[in-house]
């Protein structure tokens, strides 16, 4: 899932009953999806939180997960009127699917149904080749039926949203009934997560306590806000994974800042539903149509005041990439590194924060799993990327709460407090990074561990 960061985006203020922010020369760099009227008719399909999964679950176990959302899926489909039947008639060539062949026969038929385009049906067949071959590699037991089994509840639901476009909101809560896309997302991306004990791609969590100290702040009617550099399109379900058996709240409300791919691009679509997201343009997509630019703005503006509605409720917590996209590597050196962050967007967040009205935190995260879905090596302008997906080792780490007021005493100007504060949080991640690195990569797994970082593997 693409999530990029909050940057600014035109010149506009938030007013409210607690929060009144000005955000000077925000043109260029970020506009919100607009509001749908249509989901309104969705909402009451939405529940907040459901009990947390187990990590390390066996094959068997994950087998049965998928079997239940098919069946889920199929109750949710049931009673549908006479006049949606043909609609939904592509569900049995998935849901029924017990090969490979019964998988890719399906594509090719709704190809030749014409309910499927052809490029639509070219990226689920690639997507389904190289998730056979990541799971593959994983070793695990019934690895092939795991394979179909998560793959047709996939194609399924790709399916769906071609025949029935789900339109996101400026504010998306997670779909959690009549089907349940969260779970869906975890079942998914679960078999390419290492949680193993041996090998050297092994995953780890740095400073689990810290989290256990988010999860009070929240419990307390505090904000949270986890600056993040952002590797992944599976982003958000690593992070879920790494920490629903200790921090299960965590993983199932967090809010990410989520680029407009996410929401667009239909063999992506599925898993984004399936978490809470404020929806944004990014930067570099935002002229893409200019006739569009203007509608563009005015729902920023409206999607801003949402943005501190929900942080005035209190008790939310925020991710957000400040780079405005995925980490990519060094094209000279090959190596991977979170990008650098925006000043202006790190300040937008904080303020927003500031001017809530409850207690606010900001939080260094740090991720390195782009191993198991790399994105392409420059940035594309056409929705449709291809999907590399890999067996491998993840890691996630948080540091100690940095306080603006700290940085900035030292500081002569606003300025240079700004620059100054979005540099020690870039540098803090880049100090958590390279002890995950050191961990995974160069396989020194809990030895890596620093002062700093203590590194566990909460799942075992």
């Amino acid at each position: 899932m693409i999530i990029s960061a909050l940057h600014p985006a035109f010149l506009c203020s938030i007013h409210s009953p607690r929060v009144s922010l000005s955000f000077p020369f925000l043109s260029s760099k970020l506009c919100l999806v607009p509001h749908s009227p249509s989901l309104a008719l969705k909402s009451s399909a939405r529940r907040s939180v459901c009990p947390c999964l187990i990590s390390s679950l066996n094959a068997n176990a994950m087998a049965q997960l998928v079997k239940e959302d098919k069946e889920a899926i199929a109750s949710a489909s049931g009673e549908k009127e006479e006049d949606k039947k043909e609609k939904s008639s592509h569900r049995r060539t998935f849901l029924d699917a017990k090969t490979e062949e019964d998988l890719l026969s399906g594509i090719r038929k709704q190809v030749e149904a014409g309910k499927l385009p052809l490029n639509v049906a070219a990226g689920m067949e690639e997507v389904y080749q190289n998730y056979r071959n990541a799971v593959l590699q994983s070793g695990i037991p019934n690895a092939k039926e795991i394979i179909v089994s998560n793959m047709a509840v996939a194609m399924d639901r790709m399916c769906l949203d071609v025949e029935d476009p789900f339109v996101f909101s400026p504010y998306h809560k997670a779909l959690r009934e009549p089907f349940d896309y969260y779970n869906f997302g975890q079942n998914y991306i679960r078999p390419l997560v290492d949680f193993s004990h041996a090998g050297c791609r092994d995953s780890y969590v740095g400073n689990i306590s810290l989290f256990h100290e988010v999860e009070k702040q929240l419990q307390q009617g505090h904000n949270v806000v986890l600056i993040s550099n952002h590797q992944t399109e599976a982003d958000p379900a690593v992070i879920a994974l790494l920490l629903e058996k200790t921090n299960p709240y965590i993983a199932e409300n967090l809010i990410y800042v989520a680029g407009d791919r996410v929401i667009t691009d239909p063999l992506c679509k599925p898993f984004s539903m399936g978490r809470n997201l404020i929806c944004v343009y990014s930067k570099k997509h935002m002229g893409d149509d200019p006739e569009l630019i203007e509608m563009k703005k005015r729902a920023n503006i409206r999607s801003l005041k949402e943005m501190a509605g929900i942080l005035r409720d209190g008790s939310q917590i925020v991710w957000i990439a400040p780079s405005g996209g995925r980490d990519r590597p060094d094209p000279l050196t090959g190596e991977w590194y979170p990008a650098p962050f925006d000043t202006a967007s790190v300040d937008n967040m904080r303020r927003l924060a500031d001017h809530s009205g409850a207690p606010g935190h900001i939080y260094p995260l740090a991720l390195l799993c782009y191993d198991i879905m790399p994105p392409p090596l420059q940035v594309e302008k056409e929705i449709g990327e291809r999907r590399v997906i890999s067996f491998h080792g993840a890691g996630l780490s948080i540091a100690p709460e940095i306080r603006f007021s700290e940085i900035a005493v030292a500081c002569e100007n606003p300025e240079e407090a700004k620059k100054a504060y979005a540099q020690v949080l870039h540098d803090s991640v880049i100090e958590q990074y390279n002890v995950l690195k050191s961990a995974i990569h160069e396989s020194r797994g809990l030895e890596a561990s620093s002062p700093t970082v203590s590194l566990s593997q909460p799942w075992n």
